[in-house]
């Protein structure tokens, strides 16, 4: 066996690192492609022996990337607050305007509404005008949503503060499909599900303060003109942070990087535009049975933490009457908490690719934690409520990356924002149904029936989880590149000549 043979045979069973490294670019001029399988768990080096040929690119990450990621958290953040800034106050709202219960329900659930009819032409807008024009589009409708519901503290305009919320609802399918559209377009492998899941980490920080803030701002007062008073400094506040988002956004925020970050990233670029139909593109998705499972089981769990956050105050008031602002602050527990859980389950799956794994054991901690959350909240202990909410929404509101980096990787090479269009939409479907039908049994039968209503869904998505089969396809796309990379330069190394001893004594080299 040839030295070259001996380096090749040794390289096949070596995995090479995934990704780059910030500020280097990597160019490479050899060619391949492994072909992808389709319900592998493991990525096997043998595959090697069957490369296809495919044109390697020059790849690297630009440290602007965590500038574009925050400017979008910003705008996610601020049309997270306008969703939540009625339902927590809701007795306060009521009164103010007027009206039942159902009526601030739908202040919330005009969000959901909205977004099934918008999410398919909106994703064909990210994949055919980019990034950029759609994220200008967004912050343009939330920032005309937040003023116009600056003119609606009064009692006689809910008509028009439903149609300021109507407004902000439309800009919210400019974002919940972002985040791993993002992540794939700016951040390298080894980072990607860790800024998927920081993107969505923006719209759970903005749902936080949606939480916080509502019951400090506008307390429960009697005064009728004193309480318009709180509402509008409310409003304005939302609209000012709306504004100076959107002009970021037009003037810094730029479509991708001049050169793609991974392999994967290099190769979509790589496809020509006449050769993608979105339509076929959703097809394919449709036709794909472990991302319609997921599809399912994904919106089952957001559907849960939307009827949860749109009734939050309801629940709470129901045991603990005048604990407005501790209402809030258990909400603001468990979007805490679930930020933590999805850093740390983004982080965990840089570093282990595990996605069904992870995936079905945070499904699993969800629907416990909703159980112990169900069964506590009426025992008349606050710091109780406070402690079990926060362990449901690490699991629950931590679930929400691990969905989108899922959903790609059994999709790839799919479009980002399409597969994260169609969870999004089932999980927009699901909060409606889930939100009015738990609303309803609290009327009739309390919160305990309400919330085991929830757990049996939850119960229904974990099964449904566990059967997915998970393919890690963007995986093996990076990994074939980096391995035949590697081959190349041990042939390289083996061919190139040996120096003779004299001239390696001499120090020469």
């Amino acid at each position: 066996m040839t030295s070259q043979d001996e380096f090749l045979h040794e390289w096949k069973d070596v995995l090479g690192e995934i990704g780059g490294n910030e500020g280097k670019s990597t160019s490479l001029g050899e060619y391949s492609q492994l072909p992808l399988g389709d319900d592998s768990d493991a990525l096997e080096p043998e595959a090697l022996d069957t490369v296809q040929l495919l044109p390697l690119m020059e790849t690297k990450l630009y440290k602007r990337r965590w500038i574009m990621l925050l400017i979008f958290c910003a705008y996610s953040m601020s049309n997270a607050f306008m969703w939540l800034q009625y339902s927590i106050i809701s007795n306060i709202f009521m009164r103010f305007y007027n009206i039942g219960p159902l009526g601030i329900e739908w202040l919330s659930m005009i969000y959901f509404l909205t977004y099934i009819p918008l999410i398919l032409p909106v994703t064909w807008l990210i994949d055919n005008r980019g990034l950029r024009d759609v994220l200008v589009v967004g912050a343009a409708f939330n920032c005309i949503g937040a003023w116009v519901k600056t003119g609606t503290a009064d009692p006689d305009t809910f008509p028009m503060t439903l149609f300021g919320q109507f407004v902000c609802s439309v800009a919210t399918v400019y974002i919940l499909g972002i985040p791993s559209k993002l992540a794939s377009l700016w951040f390298g492998q080894q980072e990607v599900s860790t800024a998927c899941s920081i993107g969505v980490l923006g719209n759970q920080l903005g749902i936080a303060i949606g939480f916080l803030l509502p019951p400090i701002l506008v307390p429960n007062v009697d005064d009728m003109n004193e309480l318009e008073h709180h509402i509008r400094i409310m409003f304005y506040i939302s609209a000012g942070a709306a504004t100076l988002i959107f002009i970021l956004v037009v003037i810094v925020f730029q479509e991708k990087p001049e050169l793609p970050p991974s392999q994967a990233q290099a190769q979509a670029r790589n496809i020509p535009p006449e050769e993608y139909s979105y339509t076929a593109s959703v097809m394919r998705l449709l036709r794909n049975k472990p991302f319609m499972l997921l599809v399912v089981s994904y919106g089952l769990n957001v559907a849960c933490f939307y009827s949860i956050s749109t009734l939050l105050n309801r629940m709470i008031i129901e045991h603990y009457p005048g604990e407005e602002v501790n209402a809030g602050r258990i909400g603001l527990t468990i979007v805490v908490s679930g930020m933590a859980g999805s850093l740390i389950c983004g982080i965990w799956l840089d570093k282990t690719k595990t996605y069904k794994q992870t995936t079905l054991a945070v499904y699993v901690l969800t629907l416990l934690g909703m159980l112990v959350y169900t069964f506590t909240l009426n025992l008349g202990h606050l710091w109780v409520v406070f402690i079990t909410a926060g362990i449901l929404g690490f699991f629950m509101t931590g679930y929400l990356p691990l969905g989108f980096e899922f959903a790609v990787e059994l999709t790839y090479p799919e479009s980002e924002g399409t597969s994260s269009g169609l969870l999004n939409c089932s999980a927009q479907i699901f909060g409606i149904i889930f939100t009015i039908s738990q609303g309803k049994i609290m009327d009739r039968w309390g919160t305990l029936a309400g919330n085991i209503f929830l757990c049996i869904f939850l119960l229904i998505g974990t099964v449904l989880t566990g059967f997915i089969k998970s393919d890690l396809r963007r995986q093996k796309a990076n990994l074939q590149q980096t391995e035949v990379q590697t081959l190349s330069k041990a042939t390289a190394d083996a061919e190139a000549p040996v120096p003779p001893p004299e001239v390696l004594k001499q120090g020469k080299l």
